[in-house]
């Protein structure tokens, strides 16, 4: 993978080259020629209110952090696979990599939507506070660890210890879970339609209203899930609430 430091003597060529207005109206970044520095200082400077809202980032190879901790609401396409922490932080903006993504992908993030295209490797949206992540291919292990509010869809397997400690929002996997699945969990919801290895501790098998149903079809929706995948044919689980005081009139605070 291409490291995230750039040397300083090409550090100064690379901000003297803007990013190009494609056809359409695009900001054409070809990351290679440019540098990753520069891509993150300009999507960082971006207003809220900026015309320049559609980003085109070729030649990643494997770089990591692209487009992290971005806070506008602008469309980035990345045309490649990436390294680790990619749309890191994220807040308002939607980024679809074009490829798959190492560990990290959607870390800490804030809201908006990022959704990858290929795999992804290990902890996706970990810490993940809002938004929604997308992963069209499998997740590796961890993923949605600590998850404390985001909604994550895969649309592949996820590996083992996933969810771990997610306290809350939403894990929807329309393949299979690998062991220990939402092991110490909290409140957090987890919707699995293939098969679970195991379960970890303190995780149960619950039942599925119709509110869980409705919430499952929505988030199905929005995470481009096949139109053949249905609600009923997934089971939830979520916490038997025994490794931590749980009181149920402060149910609304946890």
């Amino acid at each position: 993978m291409q490291n995230a430091n750039i040397d300083i003597r090409s550090r100064g060529a690379a901000l003297a080259v803007p990013p190009q207005d494609s056809s359409d109206g695009r900001q054409a970044f070809d990351l290679e020629a440019q540098g990753l520095r520069t891509l993150n200082s300009r999507l960082h400077a971006l207003p809220h209110d900026t015309n320049e809202t559609s980003w085109e980032i070729v030649n990643p190879k494997g770089s990591h952090a692209i487009a992290v901790g971005v806070s506008a609401p602008v469309d980035i396409t990345v045309r490649g696979s990436t390294g680790y922490y990619c749309a890191g932080m994220n807040k308002l903006a939607t980024v679809r990599v074009l490829g798959s993504v190492g560990p990290g992908v959607a870390e800490n993030m804030m809201s908006g939507t990022v959704i990858v295209d290929g795999d992804a490797s290990q902890y996706a949206g970990a810490t993940g506070r809002g938004g929604l992540l997308v992963i069209k291919g499998n997740a590796s292990s961890r993923c949605g660890i600590s998850m404390k509010g985001i909604d994550i869809v895969v649309h592949g397997n996820i590996g083992h210890m996933s969810a771990f400690m997610a306290q809350s929002g939403n894990l929807v996997v329309l393949g299979d879970a690998g062991e220990a699945l939402g092991d110490s969990l909290y409140e957090a919801r987890l919707f699995v339609r293939g098969t679970v290895k195991s379960l970890g501790a303190d995780c149960i098998e619950k039942e599925m209203r119709a509110e869980h149903l409705e919430a499952l079809e929505d988030l199905l929706r929005r995470g481009e899930a096949d139109a053949k995948a249905r609600p009923e044919q997934f089971r939830r689980y979520g916490s038997a609430r025994k490794l931590y005081n749980f009181n149920i009139d402060n149910a609304s605070a946890y």
